[in-house]
Protein backbone atom coordinates (compact mmCIF):
# COMPACT_ATOMS: atom_id res chain seq x y z
CA UNK A 1 0.00 0.00 0.00
CA UNK A 2 1.32 3.27 -0.86
CA UNK A 3 1.32 6.23 1.68
CA UNK A 4 1.07 9.69 1.51
CA UNK A 5 4.34 10.77 3.69
CA UNK A 6 7.69 8.83 2.73
CA UNK A 7 11.38 9.49 3.89
CA UNK A 8 11.23 11.89 1.10
CA UNK A 9 8.59 13.69 2.81
CA UNK A 10 9.19 17.35 4.13
CA UNK A 11 8.28 16.98 8.07
CA UNK A 12 6.83 21.26 7.75
CA UNK A 13 4.47 22.18 10.31
CA UNK A 14 1.61 21.39 7.71
CA UNK A 15 2.64 17.35 7.14
CA UNK A 16 3.50 17.65 11.87
CA UNK A 17 -0.11 18.67 12.28
CA UNK A 18 -1.71 16.21 10.07
CA UNK A 19 -0.40 13.78 11.73
CA UNK A 20 -1.19 15.26 15.21
CA UNK A 21 -5.11 15.14 14.21
CA UNK A 22 -5.02 12.09 12.24
CA UNK A 23 -6.14 9.20 14.39
CA UNK A 24 -3.67 7.06 15.71
CA UNK A 25 -4.91 3.64 14.50
CA UNK A 26 -4.49 5.24 10.51
CA UNK A 27 -1.30 6.60 10.81
CA UNK A 28 0.12 3.57 9.06
CA UNK A 29 -1.84 4.44 5.96
CA UNK A 30 -0.70 8.25 6.13
CA UNK A 31 3.27 7.54 6.80
CA UNK A 32 5.41 4.51 6.14
CA UNK A 33 8.25 3.22 8.42
CA UNK A 34 10.97 5.08 7.12
CA UNK A 35 9.39 8.47 7.58
CA UNK A 36 8.93 7.11 11.10
CA UNK A 37 12.39 6.58 11.10
CA UNK A 38 13.30 10.39 10.18
CA UNK A 39 10.90 11.79 13.08
CA UNK A 40 12.95 13.46 15.42
CA UNK A 41 12.68 14.25 19.07
CA UNK A 42 12.14 17.83 18.11
CA UNK A 43 9.51 16.67 15.05
CA UNK A 44 7.51 14.36 17.75
CA UNK A 45 7.33 17.42 20.12
CA UNK A 46 5.69 19.77 17.19
CA UNK A 47 3.02 16.73 17.27
CA UNK A 48 2.82 17.12 21.34
CA UNK A 49 2.34 20.98 20.66
CA UNK A 50 -0.25 20.58 18.26
CA UNK A 51 -2.11 18.74 20.20
CA UNK A 52 -1.88 20.86 23.15
CA UNK A 53 -3.04 23.74 20.72
CA UNK A 54 -6.29 21.65 19.73
CA UNK A 55 -7.29 20.98 23.51
CA UNK A 56 -6.68 25.28 23.81
CA UNK A 57 -8.84 25.23 20.88
CA UNK A 58 -11.41 23.26 22.35
CA UNK A 59 -11.18 25.43 25.48
CA UNK A 60 -9.50 22.72 27.34
CA UNK A 61 -6.01 23.00 28.90
CA UNK A 62 -3.24 22.90 25.94
CA UNK A 63 -1.23 19.94 27.42
CA UNK A 64 -0.57 17.06 24.64
CA UNK A 65 1.69 13.79 24.12
CA UNK A 66 2.78 11.42 21.64
CA UNK A 67 3.99 7.77 22.81
CA UNK A 68 6.38 6.25 19.96
CA UNK A 69 8.51 2.97 19.78
CA UNK A 70 11.95 3.57 20.62
CA UNK A 71 12.95 1.03 17.66
CA UNK A 72 10.45 1.95 14.69
CA UNK A 73 9.76 5.66 16.53
CA UNK A 74 6.36 4.57 14.96
CA UNK A 75 3.30 6.34 16.72
CA UNK A 76 1.70 4.19 18.98
CA UNK A 77 -0.61 6.44 21.03
CA UNK A 78 -1.12 10.11 21.10
CA UNK A 79 -3.76 12.58 22.98
CA UNK A 80 -4.68 15.89 24.56
CA UNK A 81 -6.43 17.26 27.93
CA UNK A 82 -9.53 16.47 27.70
CA UNK A 83 -10.66 17.89 31.36
CA UNK A 84 -12.93 20.18 30.07
CA UNK A 85 -14.53 18.93 26.65
CA UNK A 86 -15.17 15.78 28.51
CA UNK A 87 -15.81 16.66 31.79
CA UNK A 88 -12.89 14.39 32.93
CA UNK A 89 -10.80 15.46 36.20
CA UNK A 90 -8.00 13.18 35.14
CA UNK A 91 -7.85 12.65 31.14
CA UNK A 92 -4.28 14.62 30.66
CA UNK A 93 -2.65 14.47 27.74
CA UNK A 94 -0.30 12.08 28.98
CA UNK A 95 -3.19 9.42 30.23
CA UNK A 96 -4.78 10.13 26.87
CA UNK A 97 -1.80 9.02 24.66
CA UNK A 98 -1.66 6.09 27.08
CA UNK A 99 -4.82 4.98 27.16
CA UNK A 100 -5.22 5.90 23.26
CA UNK A 101 -1.99 3.08 22.79
CA UNK A 102 -3.56 0.61 25.18
CA UNK A 103 -2.23 -2.38 26.77
CA UNK A 104 1.14 -2.71 25.23
CA UNK A 105 5.03 -2.91 26.95
CA UNK A 106 5.38 0.48 27.66
CA UNK A 107 9.28 -0.49 28.60
CA UNK A 108 9.88 -0.15 24.52
CA UNK A 109 8.90 3.11 24.74
CA UNK A 110 8.67 6.67 25.06
CA UNK A 111 6.51 9.48 25.97
CA UNK A 112 6.69 12.55 24.65
CA UNK A 113 4.66 15.31 26.92
CA UNK A 114 4.44 19.13 26.20
CA UNK A 115 4.64 19.84 29.68
CA UNK A 116 6.06 18.79 32.42
CA UNK A 117 3.60 15.78 33.92
CA UNK A 118 1.26 16.14 37.05
CA UNK A 119 1.81 13.93 39.93
CA UNK A 120 -0.49 11.39 38.85
CA UNK A 121 0.75 11.60 35.15
CA UNK A 122 4.27 11.02 36.18
CA UNK A 123 2.71 8.39 38.77
CA UNK A 124 1.11 6.45 35.86
CA UNK A 125 4.28 7.06 33.25
CA UNK A 126 6.48 4.85 36.26
CA UNK A 127 3.79 2.03 36.69
CA UNK A 128 3.44 1.45 33.25
CA UNK A 129 7.53 1.32 32.89
CA UNK A 130 8.05 3.59 30.31
CA UNK A 131 12.06 3.95 29.78
CA UNK A 132 12.22 7.06 28.52
CA UNK A 133 10.06 11.10 28.63
CA UNK A 134 10.71 13.48 26.76
CA UNK A 135 9.80 17.18 28.61
CA UNK A 136 8.58 19.81 26.11
CA UNK A 137 7.91 22.33 28.91
CA UNK A 138 9.65 22.85 32.20
CA UNK A 139 9.29 26.95 32.36
CA UNK A 140 5.60 26.51 33.10
CA UNK A 141 5.85 23.94 35.56
CA UNK A 142 8.67 21.42 36.40
CA UNK A 143 9.22 19.01 39.61
CA UNK A 144 8.20 15.56 38.58
CA UNK A 145 11.81 15.33 36.19
CA UNK A 146 13.83 13.93 39.12
CA UNK A 147 10.75 11.93 40.69
CA UNK A 148 10.75 9.85 37.52
CA UNK A 149 14.57 9.54 37.12
CA UNK A 150 14.49 7.75 40.74
CA UNK A 151 12.33 5.52 39.29
CA UNK A 152 14.53 4.27 36.62
CA UNK A 153 13.36 6.50 33.53
CA UNK A 154 15.57 8.80 31.50
CA UNK A 155 13.83 12.32 31.46
CA UNK A 156 15.44 14.76 28.41
CA UNK A 157 14.08 18.02 28.60
CA UNK A 158 13.44 19.27 24.68
CA UNK A 159 11.99 23.00 25.16
CA UNK A 160 9.28 24.14 22.69
CA UNK A 161 9.07 27.51 22.51
CA UNK A 162 5.22 27.53 20.97
CA UNK A 163 4.15 25.11 23.69
CA UNK A 164 5.86 27.01 26.19
CA UNK A 165 4.53 30.37 24.90
CA UNK A 166 1.04 28.66 24.48
CA UNK A 167 0.61 27.01 28.25
CA UNK A 168 1.87 30.84 29.17
CA UNK A 169 -1.12 32.60 27.70
CA UNK A 170 -3.64 29.49 28.96
CA UNK A 171 -2.60 30.48 32.22
CA UNK A 172 -2.88 34.14 32.43
CA UNK A 173 -6.22 33.77 30.66
CA UNK A 174 -7.83 31.04 33.10
CA UNK A 175 -5.98 30.75 36.04
CA UNK A 176 -9.44 28.74 37.56
CA UNK A 177 -8.92 25.95 35.09
CA UNK A 178 -4.74 25.57 35.37
CA UNK A 179 -5.19 25.31 39.44
CA UNK A 180 -8.34 22.53 38.98
CA UNK A 181 -5.96 20.97 36.27
CA UNK A 182 -2.90 20.63 38.49
CA UNK A 183 -4.88 19.97 41.89
CA UNK A 184 -8.80 19.65 41.30
CA UNK A 185 -11.80 21.82 41.88
CA UNK A 186 -10.97 21.55 45.97
CA UNK A 187 -7.95 23.79 45.27
CA UNK A 188 -9.95 26.38 43.77
CA UNK A 189 -12.29 26.57 45.95
CA UNK A 190 -9.39 27.07 49.20
CA UNK A 191 -8.02 29.35 47.26
CA UNK A 192 -11.19 31.52 47.57
CA UNK A 193 -12.08 30.84 50.71
CA UNK A 194 -8.15 32.43 51.94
Amino acid sequence: MKTLFNKQTDKSDEVLRAIAHMPTRSLDILMDGEFALGLTDADLMRIAVFLAEKSYTEGGCPIGAVIIDNSTRRILGKGHNTLVQENHPYNHGETSAIRDAGRIDFSRATLLTSLSPCDICATLIYMRGFSRVVVGDVTNAAGNEKLLEKKGIHVDILEDREGIELYARFRSEKPDQELEDWQGLSAVKNRDNN
